[in-house]
């Protein structure tokens, strides 16, 4: 292979993940292992794998955890009996749920004071939705796909409106946003567009970068919601595309004969594991790296109070996080 690698941009962790991960950090910091986690802090493995190695412990019931535990949520949200259980099991809970989520899950309470009920667009069993949906106790809809919308069956249409994953496809997303709009002409859409600022700017990327390029890999695991969507995007637009969760998993034969590759993250993927990728397609014979321009994203949620720590321990918790970026 001779071959240039173009880098996507931006591609890799977003603001949600980068909060959640030194929520962890900091945890682990302040009050040392064992330090557990409902659910998968992120959706990648190297992530979970090297908190794991330094005694986190990732539990999807609560009762794993003893009482008196310290507890962290995920950043994929958890429903409101889960938040309910561990104030009764006396855990010293931290919540790391994207603020984005947080947004989402805010709006369903305010509107379902008003009396609606909810339509949500999302993947069955992703944790995500499984915790924006356990915010109520019904009159929620999920749909996955334009054909759903017409099996939804609401208590009335007077007062229904839209929700949505924040890490699906855009696009995806529209063509069912205006099926449902064409059936409950009166649908009330978010405020805001639910899909998140970064996941929209790395599909974008990715639509840019499949215009130079003659293969897209994209970093991410396979539960990773929105490093699959970047896969699809590639491949929408006709340009091969493969997802490895590691530069162990390149193939050859995916970049035999290509002159230009490109590469993107979904944003749980460290940018340690695109230098690892990059610097595999090196020894397949690439003889060049270039990014490609893109938005610069400037995005910084707060943490959680009572995870301040001392100078000391502050500056060992930034050369920590260094090994992510």
């Amino acid at each position: 292979m001779s071959a240039e690698v173009i880098l996507a941009e931006p591609r890799g962790f977003c603001a949600g993940v980068d909060r959640a991960i030194q929520i962890v950090e900091r945890a682990l910091a302040k009050f040392g292992a064992p330090i557990y986690v409902r659910h998968e802090i992120v959706h990648n493995t190297y992530v979970v794998g090297d908190l794991k190695s330094r005694g986190v412990v990732f539990i999807e019931e609560l009762a794993q955890a003893p009482p008196g535990a310290t507890l962290i949520f995920s950043a994929h949200g958890v429903p409101r009996a889960v938040q309910q259980q561990a104030s009764a099991r006396g855990l010293r809970v931290f919540d790391a749920t994207c603020p984005l989520v947080s947004k989402v899950h805010v709006e369903v309470a305010k509107l379902r004071k008003e009396g609606y009920e909810f339509i949500m667009i999302g993947h069955r069993g992703h944790p995500e939705v499984e915790g924006t949906m356990g915010q109520l106790d019904g009159g929620m809809h999920l749909v996955e796909t334009v054909q759903d919308v017409a099996r939804v069956r609401p208590a009335q249409t007077g007062k229904l409106a839209v929700v949505t994953q924040t890490t699906l496809s855009v696009d995806d997303a529209a063509a069912i946003h205006a099926a449902i709009q064409a059936r409950f002409p009166a649908v009330r859409q978010p405020k805001l567009q639910d899909i998140c600022y970064a996941t929209q700017n790395r599909q974008d990327a990715v639509k840019l970068l499949a215009r130079e390029v003659n293969v897209v890999i994209v970093v991410g695991s396979p539960t990773s919601s929105n490093s699959n969507r970047l896969r699809e995007v590639a491949r929408k637009l006709g340009v091969a595309a493969h997802m490895v969760d590691s530069a162990d998993e390149l193939q050859p034969a995916w970049v035999h004969g290509k002159t230009r590759v490109g590469v993107t993250a979904g944003a749980s993927a460290p940018d340690v594991l695109v230098r690892q990728v990059v610097e595999r397609l090196r020894q397949m014979g690439a003889v060049s790296v270039r990014k490609l321009d893109g938005i610069r994203e400037a995005v910084k949620f707060p943490l959680p109070k009572g995870l301040k720590l001392e100078d000391a321990a502050k500056a060992s918790l930034e050369g920590r996080l260094g090994v992510w970026h």
